[in-house]
């Protein structure tokens, strides 16, 4: 929050004077401001929506933050309650309650003096202090890297605004003034506080529909990041404002004109694009400032909906409309809540002319988002509709923080839906649902509902059957087509876009890789109980307490789910569990040989099959434990396992396939045919009349001679199966030469 020194001090004044200012009664706490100190005054003066007990109250937190604070100065030298009193001046402009304006003078007392949480909760009640917690940084815990610390600390204050939105408009109003007043902090943290408000904070506010405070984080940002492009832009802006001021006012009156010829009432005004969303189109356009037309819009402000639909008919008449450049925000607002009509026209001598229509309750809410709710409490109902979104999107902020462990992970999945642009989609019985742009099929279908996206399989965009990971576009109706027995598909995180998707699918393959491991784990450690001589039903129940209690783990499912990771070896768990010690040898002295593992190659992501070799059944096997990943199937001799082998043999354990699988398995294979028309279609016909399906065909290119290669993945049941098909394909006249492929 903001910079300070002496803080030491300023903590033993705090603990010093705080019982008597707490015991204090109001009269003698507060006082009128003195008129030698006018930020207060004028703060004061903001306050008369509140209640004069409310007021009296204000002053008393006032009077307690400057006693906490003393001593303190912020890097430019003026006293530290100059930045709380800064912020609580931003919550009476919004017209916050009294707990927010409180909890905004007392914001930093716990971070950086000796006051608690407890002495707050008994002097301004336990709501104020529970506000003040959530805006506090974690400073009492070590974090690994300031990116730790920061994801902990943004997940922590997310987590508060679930609970309660008004900490978030604090922390806003909070980094607001610190950007505004960071001209004595050094240069690179600057920047650093500059790239975190564009990443972080300054979507939030947008999220929140804060349009004004997003614009003010931004172009602050843009000029702690890049002092010189903004002063430069800065002036360019002001100089076109001159050179422009005659088309300006032509346009200005010819709409206002337009609004009376169609008797709307209506309040039309200009409005300058900020220079980090022009200084973004210049960089993303690749265009000089000269080039960038547009960088002034105009709004239209009438009393009610239809009116908004007459004053875009009126200037469509006035000005001709630029095609495909027609967006309607009030039939489907935007999801911080945003509703508009945009439009852009051809104005006089060319020029493109950007116009919002909207009414009084949509401009509010346009300009303050969720602090309209307080501002406005008489506006239209979209100020209520707005509570609603913000509070179903901070529920699933609830939700995603039970189900994510690391608080890196979490930030990267919020930011993702942070960030505005977004496309409108229908459900096949109409309802809209937004989504951020480039979501595919799946992460609609996770939108409607966590089972269908864990069930589907394919998806219809308007009535046309389309592959998963088809991007939606505006207007797309989409209809998902489920499997009972379908699950995700880990190549699905490749293309996801919502955060709700990722944390889904990551979060379904972790249990059942965790399942998968747990089968394979007791499998493995029941191999080598027998090798031991012990049936594993026989394992005294003492004995695995003694186990569980050394490891740490709660249940004998983790143990399994270990051993089956690679996280423990499955002998040494079997001797602690009949000896009590992790000895090599057999609890009689006499070490029997392990029976190799039977698998099938279909136990899902605790068993895998090397894409190296690609082990099918009747191929010797041998499988590698990897730490965190299970059992990986190699066949014997593959190269690429050769030296492993012979370094780490405890790795390696020996298994066999099971009898019938009832499984196809990918293999590749290697033709070399003659270089004549229909040689591939042929191939093509004797590998499906073998039985075989194609999964994967290319074709050296480069090869131009007499004769090609063709490699090809295909399914076979079996070693044997393969044979056959090789068989198979030799009777081809033109194959010259076949083989089985590996990496």
């Amino acid at each position: 929050m903001g910079s300070s020194t002496a803080p030491a001090a300023a903590s033993a004044n705090a603990s010093a004077n705080t019982p008597d200012l707490a015991g204090a009664p109001v009269s003698a706490a507060c006082g009128s401001p003195p008129p030698d100190n006018p930020a207060l005054a004028a703060f004061v003066g903001n306050l008369a929506y509140l209640k004069p007990e409310e007021i009296d109250l204000v002053l008393r937190a006032y009077r307690f933050s400057e006693t906490a604070h003393q001593g303190q100065t912020r890097l430019s030298g003026e006293p530290y309650i100059t930045h709380p009193l800064a912020v609580a001046g931003a919550m009476a402009e919004w017209r916050m309650d009294v707990q927010t304006v409180i909890a905004a003078l007392l914001h930093d007392v716990m971070e950086d003096t000796s006051v608690s949480k407890a002495e707050i909760a008994g002097t301004f009640g336990k709501p104020v202090a529970e506000l003040v917690d959530g805006l506090s940084k974690l400073d009492k815990i070590e974090f690994q890297s300031y990116q730790e610390a920061q994801a902990e600390n943004f997940r922590k204050m997310l987590m508060a605004m679930a609970r309660d939105l008004r900490v978030v408009l604090v922390k806003l109003a909070d980094r607001l003034h610190n950007l505004q007043t960071m001209s004595a902090v050094r240069p690179e943290k600057r920047r650093r506080i500059a790239h975190e408000t564009l990443e972080i904070y300054a979507p939030v506010a947008n999220r929140l529909g804060l349009n004004k405070l997003y614009r003010q984080l931004q172009d602050l940002s843009f000029a702690h990041i890049h002092p010189l492009r903004s002063r430069v832009l800065a002036r360019a802006v002001k100089a076109a404002r001159g050179n422009r001021r005659e088309l300006l006012s032509r346009i200005l009156d010819g709409i206002r004109g337009k609004m009376a010829e169609a008797g709307i009432d209506a309040q039309v005004f200009g409005r300058e694009k900020s220079l980090f969303s022009i200084y973004r189109k210049m960089s993303e356009k690749r265009l000089s400032f000269s080039q960038v037309l547009d960088i002034y819009g105009f709004r239209v402000v009438v009393r009610d909906i239809p009116t908004c639909y007459l004053a875009f008919g009126a200037l469509h008449s006035l000005y001709k409309p630029v095609p495909g450049k027609f967006k309607d925000y009030i039939a489907i607002p935007k999801g911080n809540g945003y509703q508009s009509l945009h439009t852009t026209l051809i104005g006089p001598y060319g020029t493109p002319v950007e116009v919002q229509i909207r009414t009084e309750g949509m401009h509010h809410v346009a300009q303050e988002g969720v602090a309209s709710h307080w501002l406005y409490k008489d506006s239209e109902e979209s100020g209520a509709d707005l509570q609603l979104k913000t509070r179903k999107w901070l529920q699933s902020l609830l939700e995603l923080q039970h189900t994510v462990g690391d608080s890196s992970e979490f930030l990267e999945y919020v930011k993702v839906d942070l960030f505005p642009d977004e496309v409108y989609v229908f459900t096949p019985k109409g309802r809209i649902m937004a989504l951020p742009r480039g979501s595919t099929i799946v992460d609609f279908a996770y939108a409607v509902h966590t089972d269908v996206g864990h069930r589907c399989v394919a998806g219809r965009i308007n009535h046309d059957v389309m592959p998963l990971r088809t991007e939606l576009c505006n207007g797309d109706q989409i209809e998902i087509v489920t499997a009972e027995h379908a699950h995700p598909n880990p190549a699905w995180l490749s293309y996801v876009r919502t955060g709700r998707a990722r944390n889904r699918i990551r979060h379904f393959l972790k249990t059942m890789q965790n399942d998968g491991s747990g089968s394979l784990g007791e499998s493995m450690l029941n191999q080598e109980l027998r090798a031991l001589g012990v049936a594993p039903p026989e394992v005294p129940a003492l004995a695995w307490e003694q186990v569980l209690r050394d490891s740490g783990n709660k249940t004998m499912k983790e143990i399994f789910a270990d051993i089956g990771q690679g996280r423990r070896l499955a002998a040494v768990v079997a001797r602690r569990l009949l000896t009590g010690d992790e000895s090599p040898r057999s609890v009689d002295g006499t070490a029997a040989p392990l029976a190799p593992l039977v698998i099938r190659g279909t136990e899902g992501m605790a068993i895998q099959l090397a894409p190296c070799c690609q082990p099918i059944p009747g191929d010797p096997i041998i499988g590698s434990i990897r730490k965190g990943q299970g059992l990986l199937i190699h066949t014997h001799d593959c190269p690429v396992i050769r030296k492993s082998r012979s370094n780490e043999p405890q790795k390696w354990i020996d298994v066999e396939w099971e009898a019938e699988s009832g499984k196809l398995f990918n293999v590749r294979i290697k033709i070399t045919a003659k270089n004549m028309r229909g040689v591939l279609g042929r191939v093509a016909t004797g590998i499906s009349e073998a039985g075989s399906n194609i999964e994967h065909f290319t074709m050296d290119e480069k090869n131009t001679g007499l004769y090609t290669e063709l490699h090809f993945i295909v399914q076979v049941s079996d070693r044997v199966h393969l044979a056959q098909l090789i068989r198979s394909l030799r009777r081809i006249p033109d194959v010259v030469r076949i083989g089985r492929e590996r990496e």
